[in-house]
This record gives C-alpha cells, structure tokens and sequence, in this order.
C-alpha cells in the first residue's frame, strides 16, 4: 500500500470518527444538534468525498468552502437526531436553528470561515450578479430601448460583466479545467463561479469590480428575502 493510500485511508477514519463524536454528543444532550454539527464542520478534513452515487465538492477552486453542501451531508448522518423542520430550513432556506452572530459563526468555522466567505463572494454573489444584470437587460428590453435576438439576455449580460460572450468564457473554463463538453455539468456549476468571479477581478478594473459585486451583494439580498417570504407564505 502506498503512503498516499495510507494517508487518504487516514483521512477517511478521521472523517468517520467526527461523525461518530457528532452522533454522540447529540444523543448525550451534551450540545444543540447545530453546534455539534458546526463542531465537525470545522473540524472535517476531507475537501470532496463519494457516498453511495453521490460526489460532494466541499472545496471550490482549491479555496471556497461550500459549508452548506457539508451540513448537508452530515445532516444526512443524523437524520433520526435532527428536527426534518429545521434540517430543512437550514439547508434549503439557510435559517440557522439557534441565534447566531457573525463574530459567532466565525468563531465556530475556526479556520474555515475565511474559504466560507470566499465561497459567498465567489460564488453566490457571483451568480447573484449575473441575475441582477440579466434584469437590467430584461428591463430594456421591456422598455425598447436594446433589440433582442436569440440568447440576447444572458450574451448581453455576460458582456456588461465580463467583456466577453458566455460562449467565449465557457470554452475557456472548459480549457482550463480540461472538460471537452459545450455544456456545464450541475456539479460544476460552483466552479464555473468561481471561476468567472476571479476572471472578472483579475479583468476589470477595481471600481467596476467594487460597484459589480455590490450590485451582486444586494441581488443576493433581495433573492435571499424573496425566498424567506415564499417559505411563510401560506399554503
């Protein structure tokens, strides 16, 4: 057996051993479900992982952690442990069951707050943005001031953000990661992101950049307030 081998086979007992504490600490009462949780989270030494048919990607880019895509998994160790009320509220609305704070929630990601918050920036406000441009676009052309034509929203937006097609940017991501397909897998839609957030810093100049991600930033909000009100509305 190769010393890589011995190091992943370690890796892996480390993973199972956290979740093994996580398990206990619930079923002792010793912590809230939530902390427990974060307490693994923090603690979890694997950057993607197999279970069953499923690939988990926890580290986007080599420095974006997705820690929700994590809590999912682990939740899924607990499923007879957690509330499904509030697993869910977590995962699909990201309502935390316990007040939390930022300082707090720093505080208990440790050393992987910093690629948490890489993964906000880079990826959801990212994304964020290309939706509030996609607006702006949909707007005009409501009012009649741009012509449209095929594929004309996302192409216009791409352009606004990033000076180049989507088309153009997607080749060049495919390149880089070596993928041959036309098409973005959802698994790699993280990475495409995160991708196109440090191709726009690297490309821009910094108040276009400050003013884009304020606008994704706000984008972000709005969806975020947007989804809270769907999931109170009543049936």
């Amino acid at each position: 057996m190769s010393p890589q081998t011995d190091t992943t086979g370690d890796i892996r007992v480390e993973a199972q051993r956290l979740i093994g504490e996580m398990r206990d600490s619930v079923e002792s009462g010793d912590q809230h479900w939530f902390h427990a949780l974060l307490h693994a989270v923090r603690n979890w030494p694997l950057s993607d992982e197999t279970k069953g048919e499923r690939h988990y990607h926890y580290l986007v880019g080599g420095e974006a952690f997705d820690w929700l895509l994590l809590a999912e998994r682990l939740c899924e160790e607990m499923t007879d442990l957690v509330p499904e009320d509030e697993a869910e509220a977590l995962l699909f609305h990201e309502r935390l069951p316990l007040r939390t704070g930022e300082a707090d929630f720093e505080g208990l990601l440790g050393a992987k707050y910093k690629p948490h918050l890489n993964f906000v920036y880079g990826v959801r406000v990212e994304a964020a943005l290309q939706i509030a441009v996609q607006e702006e676009v949909r707007k005009e052309l409501a009012a009649g001031r741009i012509w449209d034509n095929n594929n004309h929203v996302e192409d216009e937006a791409f352009q606004r953000i990033y000076g180049k097609s989507c088309a153009e940017l997607l080749a060049a991501f495919k390149a880089s990661v070596g993928g041959d397909s036309e098409w973005l897998s959802l698994a790699e839609l993280s990475e495409w992101h995160y991708w196109l957030f440090q191709y726009r810093v690297q490309n821009s100049d910094p108040a276009k950049v400050a003013s884009d991600t304020r606008k994704g930033l706000l984008m972000l909000q709005t969806l975020g307030s947007r989804a809270r009100l769907g999931s109170s509305a009543p049936a």
